[in-house]
Formats: C-alpha cells, sequence, structure tokens
C-alpha cells in the first residue's frame, strides 16, 4: 500500500476484518481499493471495515467503500460494514453515495452486524473436464434443497452449466463455483484462471451439455457480469429469489 496508508487483515471466520491507519485522501483510495478488492475477491462470509485509525483528508475519498459496497452487492454478494468513530460516521452520513454503507460506533458492534447479514453460501472446486457441468447440477440441487428453493433448481442448473461449460471449453483452467442466496437472489459465480472476458459459444450446439452459450444465461437471469480477478476472472449471473 501507499506509505501514507497502511491496513491489517484479520480473518475473524467467519468475518473478515480489515483495519486501516494512515491518512485518507483522493491520492491514497487506489491503496484502499485494491486491499478491498482483495479480501472481497477471497469470498469470505462478510467483511467489516475499521475506521478507527484512519485520518480522513479528503471526505470525498470516502466514496471508496460505497464503491466497494456496490461492488460486493453483485459479487460475492458479501455484506460489508464500516466501523467508524463519530467524527468519520459524521463525514460519511454527509457524503449521499455513502448512505447505503451500514455503519457502527466500534468494531465489535460491526461485526456482529456482518455476521448475522452473511448469506448461506455452498462453495466447490471442479477440473475442467467432461463432468463438470453434470457437478455443477448436482451442487445446484444441494443448494437448492438445503435453503428451501426447489423452484430455483432447474433454472440455477442451467445457468450454472453453461458457465461451467464455458469454461471447460475455452478456459480449460481448474474453476471455483460459488452459490450463495442472498434475497431477493440466488447467485451463482464460477471464478477460473483466464483473464479472458466469457464468450459465447460459436453456433450453439442445443444437444451438446453446455453448449448453449451466454445467450441462454442472458435469458434466465436478472442480472450477469464479469469481473477480473488476480490472473483470472468470474463469471456470476443473478436469478431471482423472491
Amino acid at each position: 500500500m501507499s506509505t501514507r496508508i497502511w491496513c491489517e487483515v484479520r480473518d475473524e471466520s467467519p468475518v473478515t476484518v480489515v483495519r486501516l491507519s494512515g491518512a485518507l485522501d483522493l491520492s491514497t483510495t487506489r491503496s484502499v481499493h485494491e486491499v478491498l478488492d482483495r479480501c472481497l475477491s477471497a469470498q469470505p462470509d462478510a467483511l467489516v471495515v475499521d475506521l478507527e485509525k484512519l485520518d480522513v483528508l479528503d471526505p470525498l475519498a470516502l466514496s471508496v467503500f460505497a464503491a466497494a459496497c456496490r461492488r460486493a452487492a453483485d459479487w460475492p454478494a458479501v455484506p460489508l460494514v464500516l466501523s467508524a468513530p463519530p467524527s468519520a460516521a459524521a463525514r460519511l452520513n454527509e457524503t449521499i453515495a455513502c448512505r447505503v454503507v451500514p455503519v457502527r460506533r466500534d468494531c465489535t458492534e460491526a461485526t456482529a452486524l456482518a455476521g448475522t447479514a452473511a448469506s448461506p453460501r455452498l462453495r466447490a472446486r471442479f477440473e475442467p473436464v467432461a463432468g463438470a457441468c453434470r457437478r455443477a447440477r448436482e451442487l445446484v440441487t444441494e443448494a437448492c434443497g438445503r435453503w428451501n428453493v426447489p423452484e430455483l433448481a432447474g433454472p440455477a442448473s442451467l445457468v450454472l452449466s453453461e458457465l461451467v461449460g464455458n469454461v471447460v471449453r475455452h478456459a480449460g483452467t481448474p474453476m471455483h463455483v460459488t452459490l450463495t442466496l442472498r434475497r431477493p437472489y440466488l447467485r451463482v459465480a464460477v471464478m477460473d484462471g483466464s483473464p479472458a472476458a466469457a464468450r459465447a459459444a460459436d453456433g450453439p450446439d442445443l444437444a451438446a451439455e453446455g453448449g448453449r452459450g451466454l445467450m441462454l444465461v442472458r435469458e434466465l437471469t436478472q442480472r450477469w457480469g464479469s469481473t477480473p480477478v488476480g490472473a483470472g476472472k468470474v463469471v456470476w449471473a443473478m436469478l431471482p429469489a423472491n
């Protein structure tokens, strides 16, 4: 990080806590963004950012936390809570963009809130082999049964099969699959080791497993996207779960 700002990342499972210290202004926000992005990419159950020892030199720089909160809402669906003393909390409240970020007065309260807001999550690691799509469907069936949303098993299985199949056909790397129920959406995500953008199938073969491409993903989901993560990417999709 910048020599003017420091961080300490602690895994206090199920919550990851990031403690920031030093000076926050527009020149140090990039360092903060990189740290928060890296923490979110690890897909913790929840994330707390402790601002107790942070000196806010420019209130505009606080928008970095609103940006992280918006990013976390889509993927990886991780609740983010700030711990801030009264002076920093007042500045956050004055910044319109930051009013969407939950704030608590100390780290203990913030960690408790983040822990209760954590969503049910199921993870698995797949190899890029022919049976990966079948394993993806089995994982969806298990998750939807565990979370009592059997009506989502069909569409979610199709979507996850397409995302996994895309990795098998194009990326060819091991992948990490995550399902998260954070109402009003069931989120599915596949992280692989290729930085190449997700590709639609060329001349989709409807008889092939995972061969219908991203067009089907668009049709069955409320929203989907691709986010760079480390040396690779994650492709995620959100299905309504009312």
